[in-house]
């Protein structure tokens, strides 16, 4: 892909838009567009480097509206703390389900929209109920494992809802302007 202004112009404007969404009050725990934008990214950008730093960096920049938010007492969601890395790591790592995406079609879109989040939600309430990064404390029990998965729920379920939903959308819109990029004019 040859990188003009157009394209820059573009995803600055998807980090932008999306790290804005992500600070909307009101909005459902879970339902924002990162996760779609990491798969997006993934499956779009050639240059691996630039597709796994423009998921972080709309995250980023939404924790730092976030801090400000709760600097002000705007919001109660605080935008940095302790253990946050971890998040972004695993965030990060969901930029690597969107390089399997070889041809974005349909079917394969909408599976790892699903695997992405699932992974996640596994893989961040683990941690968590770990005690890795100091979040709430559980008990290092079955039952705590379990009422650690069970206050994710929530944040997983709109979560796969977004990722669906902003998947479709982004490769939607992508797939339709290659498409018309690519038609041959007529006369």
């Amino acid at each position: 892909m040859k990188v003009n202004k157009t394209i820059l112009g573009t995803f600055a404007l998807l980090v932008a838009v999306s790290a804005l969404y992500r600070i909307i009050p009101g909005r459902h725990p879970g339902f924002a567009p990162q996760w779609a934008v990491a798969l997006f990214a993934g499956a779009v950008i050639k240059d691996k480097k630039w597709a796994l730093i423009i998921p972080i960096l709309s995250l980023f920049i939404s924790d730092m509206l976030y801090q400000v938010l709760y600097f002000y007492k705007l919001s109660d969601i605080q935008g940095f703390y302790q253990g946050q890395w971890i998040n972004y790591l695993l965030f990060g790592s969901v930029t690597f389900f969107g390089f399997f995406i070889r041809r974005p079609t349909a079917g394969n879109v909408l599976m790892l929209s699903l695997l992405a989040p699932t992974y996640f939600f596994l893989l961040s309430n683990l941690l968590t109920w770990a005690g890795v990064g100091e979040f709430v404390q559980y008990p290092k029990t079955l039952a705590g494992l379990i009422a650690c998965y069970g206050s994710g729920v929530l944040f997983y379920k709109y979560s796969l809802i977004a990722t669906v939903f902003f998947s479709a959308i982004l490769f939607g819109t992508y797939w339709m302007l290659k498409r018309r990029i690519s038609k041959p004019a007529t006369a």
